[in-house]
């Protein structure tokens, strides 16, 4: 089992930056994808990035595409969401989540193991 867990999360004014983390318990473990996902109240949760581990690779939903950046540290089984130039519109919970190799895998799922999230609130 992979358990994800995120953090960075918080409330910061319409422009501002913040930077989520994602770590995750198995270090040994290397997903085909990592992948930012977020919810906001009364919306289904939508997919916002994803990170390749194979191919080092990044997809972006095209509503954060040049605000928003993923990156990975390997020796610290970590992936980070850089949010810069933040929106009212971007406040949702944010989850991490990760996707073993399979047929028909995408980047933008279906993922296999979930964070518990961390609330983002932007104000204007």
């Amino acid at each position: 089992q992979v358990q994800l867990v995120e953090s960075g999360g918080g409330l910061v004014q319409a422009g501002a930056s913040l930077r989520l983390s994602c770590a995750t318990s198995r270090h040994s473990f290397v997903p085909a994808y990592m992948g930012w996902f977020r919810q906001a109240p009364g919306k289904e949760r939508e997919f916002v990035g994803s990170f390749s581990g194979f191919g080092a690779s990044t997809s972006y939903a095209d509503s954060v595409k040049g605000r928003f950046t993923i990156s990975r540290d390997i020796a610290k089984s970590t992936i980070y969401l850089q949010m810069n130039s933040l929106k009212p519109e971007d406040t949702a919970v944010y989850y991490c989540a990760a996707a073993v190799a399979k047929r028909g895998l995408r980047p933008e799922g279906p993922y296999d193991y979930w964070g518990q999230g961390t609330q983002v609130t932007v104000s204007s």
